[in-house]
Parts: C-alpha cells; sequence; structure tokens
C-alpha cells in the first residue's frame, strides 16, 4: 500500500515517516494534490541503479529486434562460431 502524507504530518510525524520511508517511497500532498516524495537514499540508489539496468535490457532488445529485421544474424552455433572466428582470423 503507497505511503500518502501531507506536508503537515510530515513536519509533525517526521520519525513515523522517516521510518516508513527507510522501506518505501513516501508520497507527500500539498493541498490534497502529489507533490513530493520523500525516500532514503539506500532506497532512491536501488530505484536509481533498477532503471538503469532496465534501460540496457530494454536497449538490447531493441538492437536484437533491429538486426534480425536487418537480416544481421545467423542461425545455429556453428554458424555463429564460424562467424566469430572469421572476424577473429581478420583482426590478425
Amino acid at each position: 500500500m503507497e505511503a500518502i502524507y501531507s506536508s503537515t504530518a510530515l513536519q509533525n510525524n517526521q520519525r513515523e515517516i522517516k521510518d516508513i520511508a527507510r522501506k518505501q517511497v513516501v508520497h507527500i500532498t500539498e493541498n490534497g494534490n502529489g507533490a513530493f516524495v520523500f525516500c532514503s537514499e539506500e532506497l532512491f540508489q536501488k530505484a536509481l541503479d533498477d532503471a538503469a539496468e532496465e534501460a540496457v535490457l530494454r536497449a538490447t532488445i531493441e538492437r536484437g529486434r533491429s538486426d534480425i529485421a536487418g537480416g544481421r544474424f545467423y542461425e545455429g552455433t556453428e554458424a555463429a562460431r564460424a562467424e566469430v572466428e572469421k572476424r577473429v582470423a581478420s583482426r590478425g
């Protein structure tokens, strides 16, 4: 369940909100509207790391799809191995 607190609650219940923010993102509202998010540095870093990992994964998948659409692929391990050997040999 999402933790949602008013900015007034943040002032009055700092310890409680900080304890929750160590475990999950806390949403802070002003005048009933979403205004801020609050979390620990560890949680924030994990969110950044997860986002970076997902971005790399998405880029890799997109490149693979592009390679397949462009005919840049090899069928079977023998064909792939032969291509690797050919490239290694050309670099001398």
